[in-house]
């Protein structure tokens, strides 16, 4: 495993987008940040993700089948470090304006768009599962500047001088 610190450097030069993960099962909810989001395929609509199997959200998404992934924007840093645990590990939903599509999964209010989800896949790995979903209902909010992440922080997109600028 000598390879995980040299491995973690080199993708931390990968940018990605910032999406919430949500799942709801038996009345309990819960949801995380992850960077590991990606679309697979428009026809069909497939998108994967990968959770860490210690999680909360894992347990639910496992038991429930159904995934909620809000798309934040760049002005969300405080929604992705509550739901990256940086504060504490309460109800991650207190206080939020929190919608549900036709699963009954959680989406937090105020995202850039919205992706409902049935999964469909999963590839349990030592430490982690990635998952593979079938888009089953979404949403687009206005036009947004999305989170991006890159090097462990938040950085913006300015699109008027198409330049990448830190948080």
């Amino acid at each position: 495993m000598e390879y995980v610190n040299d491995l973690r450097m080199v993708m931390r030069r990968w940018a990605s987008g910032v999406v919430i993960v949500t799942s709801a099962y038996e009345g309990q909810r819960h949801g995380m940040t992850v960077d590991s989001f990606n679309s697979v395929s428009i026809v069909p609509p497939l998108v994967t993700f990968t959770l860490n199997n210690n999680t909360r959200t894992h347990a639910l998404v496992r038991q429930s089948g159904w995934v909620g992934i809000t798309m934040l924007h760049a002005g969300q840093i405080d929604l992705s470090d509550r739901f990256a645990g940086r504060f504490g590990d309460g109800d991650r939903f207190a206080g939020l304006d929190t919608f549900t599509m036709k699963s009954g999964v959680p989406f937090l209010r105020g995202g850039m768009a919205y992706l409902e989800a049935k999964v469909i896949h999963q590839h349990e790995m030592p430490t982690s599962t990635l998952f593979i979903a079938e888009v089953t209902a979404m949403g687009k909010e206005k036009d947004m500047e999305p989170m991006v992440y890159f090097d462990r922080g938040y950085h913006r997109i300015d699109n008027e001088h198409n330049t990448f600028n830190s948080e």
